[in-house]
């Protein structure tokens, strides 16, 4: 790791009004990771994990505070800048793989690299690539419905890392994978790490994963507090 910043938030907050009365999910958030740092956030369900992520990825604006990538502020811009930012900087894995039914492995994982204006052959070639990386260069041409959960998980990790993001952000990641499959998706994000530098934001419920992390913070009460070792 160094000590170079990719993403920053400070004082974030975020209130949402249900039923006429505000309601405070995010009170004063603030959060520096640097490059290759792996950073689990745990807590329990409805404390407002995946609704941080969501904010440090620029896809809900906070209410206050503010968050940077690369040095780029991701909300004092316009919406299609930020959506440049985050195709170039960012990277996204869901609990569930949301790739696209029609499209092959390789169509799936090119995705990012085409709406970023990548030509065609280059973001194919870029794609099949980052498949081999992560073992599944005997698939690339197979659709989402013929491969198996592990690997649909891997084809979605291959997607968020190929435009060689700063971070990758995971929400429960491993949330729907058996035991097994879990522990190979866990050792594959750890050599990708390893190889590329990349940043990990990870949102899990899974507490051998999170301590398996550089750092493991609690969301709590509104804020991000520090686990102890």
């Amino acid at each position: 790791m160094s000590n170079e910043s990719v993403l920053v938030c400070r004082g974030v907050g975020k209130i949402y009004t249900e039923a006429g009365n505000p309601l405070t999910v995010l009170s004063e958030v603030s959060l520096n990771v640097t490059k290759g740092e792996r950073i689990s956030i745990i807590g329990t369900s409805g404390s407002g994990k995946s609704t941080l992520l969501n904010t440090l990825g620029g896809l809900e604006a906070p209410s206050q505070g503010e968050v940077s990538v690369g040095g780029e502020s991701l909300y004092d811009v316009s919406e299609e800048k930020r959506a440049r930012i985050r195709n170039r900087q960012l990277g996204f894995v869901y609990q569930f793989h949301h790739l696209l039914p029609e499209f092959d492995a390789i169509e799936n994982v090119a995705m990012p690299l085409l709406l970023g204006k990548v030509a065609i052959k280059e973001a194919q070639a870029r794609a099949k690539e980052m498949l081999e990386a992560v073992g599944l260069s005997a698939r690339l041409s197979h659709k989402p419905a013929q491969l198996s959960g592990g690997e649909r998980q891997r084809v979605a990790i291959a997607r968020a890392l190929v435009t060689r993001p700063a971070c990758v952000l995971m929400d429960e990641p491993t949330g729907n994978l058996d035991n097994n499959t879990a522990n190979d998706v866990q050792k594959l994000m750890e050599n990708l790490n390893q190889e590329f530098k990349t940043s990990f934001i990870i949102v899990t419920h899974d507490s051998e994963l999170a301590h398996r992390m550089d750092r493991v913070l609690e969301l709590r009460d509104g804020g991000l507090h520090e686990v102890t070792r």
